[in-house]
This record gives C-alpha cells, structure tokens and sequence, in this order.
C-alpha cells in the first residue's frame, strides 16, 4: 500500500495548487495579464484532469476496503457475493487507475496545447515526391477534419503534374501542437509513380514540419521595420481573387541570436480575398518563424538532454515509410507498422500516433522515475 499512498500524497500535494489557480483565474488583475491568465488557465485545465483522475482514484479505493469490509464481517451470502463482485471489479481497475495518474503527473510540454504552422516540402524525387506531398496534405486535411480542427492554408506552390512542391498552412483546435508533433521529419515513399511508363518502383520523400504557433507575447515584433507589398492573387480566372491585390508580401529585418547577423525574412500570404486577414496571417507566421528559430536552441538542448526516440527534434530525420506494394506504413522510431496504408492515408492516423504518445510517455515516466 506504500506506492499507492505515495500516488495518493503527490496528488493530495496538488489540491491546494488546483484550488489557489481557481480563485486566481477570476482575480481581475491576473485577467487583466494576458500572458500569466493564460498560462494559469492552460495549468487550470491540466489539474482539472488530474483531479478527475484523483477522484475516480480515492473513489475505487473506498470501494474496495469496503468490499473487504464486508467480506470479513457480514454473514449474508448474497451481500457477500456482491462485495466479491465488486471488490474484483475495483481490484482490476486500480492499476489502470494507477497508470492513467502516473502519466497524467509527468510534467507537460508547455507547447503541447498550442495550435501549429505546418510546412509539407516535397524531397527527392521530382513529380512523384510533389504528388506524394500532396497526398501527405490530404492525410492531414482529413485528419484535422475527424478532429473537428480548422486548417487554413497559407501558402502553396503547385507541383508540374499534381501534388505540391511546397505548401504551408496553420491548424487549430484542442491540443494541436501536443498530437502532431510527432509526424516531423522525413517521410518516404515507395510505389510505381503515375509518371512512370516502365512500371518499375520509385522511392520519393518529403518532409514535414510542424511548428507550434507563438503567441503575441511571446516574440518581440518592431511592426515598424516591417515592409509591406501588395499583389494579386494568382487563382482561378475571372475570379475576384484576381481582380484585386489581396495577395500580402511582408519583408522583415531579424538578428539572428545565435549568430548576430541580421537576416531578411519573407513570407507571403494569399490565405484569403480580405488584405487585412492576410496581413494578420502573415504577421503570425512571422512570430512562429521567429519563435521557432530563437527556440531552436531550446528544443535541440531538450532533445540532446532527454534523447528520446520519438521527439528527437531533428527534422532531417526519416521517420516514416509509406510502401505501396505491400499495402503498409512503418514508423521506423518505434517500428510500429499498420498494413491499412488506404485507410492510413484516409487520415486514420490516430493509432500511430497514440504508439507514439505511449512510447514517449514511457520514455518520460522513466525518466521522472515515477
């Protein structure tokens, strides 16, 4: 019974935390401090799960003293063989119990709750790879669609027989960053290309970033070094996205940290026909390209402390393996493979994803040594 008072005394240790958030989210002065109310909220809500947990938790080790309880001292059959009944239902139940609290201590990455900038590039290969990082988006378009989270498209460049050479575009939703962090790298694909006139088979890539979204307080933007152009969209003729310069092209000047060189950043966006909301798309880009190189540094340290297989932060990493004639997709970090490369492909990716999640909690809870 010592472990399970051990998990009892770290969750006890949480309530008094769970309770001073509570009131602090509704003190009008931290309401007021975007950046703290935030934070607390995002902790407000990871408690509020654990507490759940810590719930159901005390909750099935009253059942089963009672349970035992009456085993040892009742005399009618029937009374007894409920508690028999109930005291193994809860017996089994525990260290699931046990399992879920133990997860839901390791500490989160901060990052995980945020929505993400995805870039989709397509590597070796020519056309193929352009047409597999086309099929790559639609993976990911439906996904995000089972999910009920938005996708926008920010910007695209179009392969010379279908797919994308490069396509950028932004999710968002409930707990993005923390789900598709894993699908970094570099995926690989075999299959006899539709370009192919000799039948043979093909080996193409692409790589996949995912980024997560800085918030407002988190980069330091000058808007006034900011330059800005205008354009007209390219798109289907005759339409009102051609007629006007919604199109937005920002130039932005930034020192480099690392280096104390000032570099010269370029994004484009042509997301809607309104040149405001393309501003505004573009000005978050901005802050995510920023954040994410000034945070570099900080990722890479994690990755090098923590060298887990999973998140290993390096991008040029090949993850993933997509093989056609065999119908299968082996994520080659964990060597989980799936033989519903269709459905896989159909944006069913949430059990690969949940191997990943297991194999980097496991990794984590090692490494917490709970």
């Amino acid at each position: 019974m010592a472990e399970n008072n051990g998990i009892l005394e770290k969750l006890d240790g949480l309530v008094s935390r769970y309770e001073e958030i509570a009131t602090l989210i509704t003190d009008p002065n931290v309401i007021g401090d975007q950046e703290r109310y935030v934070k607390l909220t995002r902790e407000y809500k990871e408690l509020s799960d654990i507490m759940g947990a810590r719930k159901r938790y005390v909750a099935c080790l009253n059942s089963i003293s009672e349970a035992k309880d009456i085993l040892a001292n009742e005399s009618d059959p029937e009374m007894k063989e409920m508690a028999r009944e109930e005291l193994a239902a809860n017996e089994s139940l525990r260290p699931k119990l046990e399992e879920e609290i133990k997860i839901a201590l390791i500490p989160k990455d901060p990052e995980d709750a945020k929505n993400v900038q995805m870039e989709i590039r397509a590597g070796t290969g020519g056309d193929e790879a352009a047409l597999f990082a086309g099929d790559l988006f639609q993976m990911y378009r439906k996904f995000c669609d089972s999910k009920g989270w938005t996708l926008s498209v920010t910007s695209e460049s179009d392969g010379a027989v279908g797919g994308f050479k490069e396509i950028d575009f932004a999710v968002s939703g409930d707990n993005v960053y923390g789900t598709l962090k894993y699908e970094s790298g570099v995926h690989r694909v075999q299959r006899v290309p539709a370009t192919e006139t000799q039948g043979r088979m093909h080996t193409s890539a692409a790589t996949v970033a995912v980024l997560p979204e800085a918030d407002k307080f988190e980069v330091n933007i000058n808007e006034g070094d900011i330059k800005w152009d205008t354009f007209r969209s390219s798109g289907a003729g005759g339409q009102n996205v051609n007629k006007v310069e919604s199109g937005v092209r920002l130039r932005y000047p930034w020192k480099n940290p690392n280096t104390g060189e000032t570099e010269e950043i370029l994004i484009e966006c042509t997301e809607t026909r309104d040149q405001p909301k393309n501003k505004e798309r573009a000005l978050s880009r901005l802050r995510t390209f920023i954040y994410d190189r000034e945070h570099q540094k900080y990722i890479d340290d994690i990755a090098n402390r923590r060298k887990t297989l999973v998140s290993t932060g390096d991008r040029s990493a090949k993850i993933r393996t997509y093989n056609f004639p065999q119908g299968r997709v082996t994520d080659h970090r964990i060597g989980f493979t799936t033989h519903d490369l269709q459905g896989f492909l159909g944006g069913n990716i949430q059990p690969m994803i949940d191997a990943l999640t297991v194999a980097e909690n496991a990794e984590r809870m090692k490494e917490s040594e709970l």
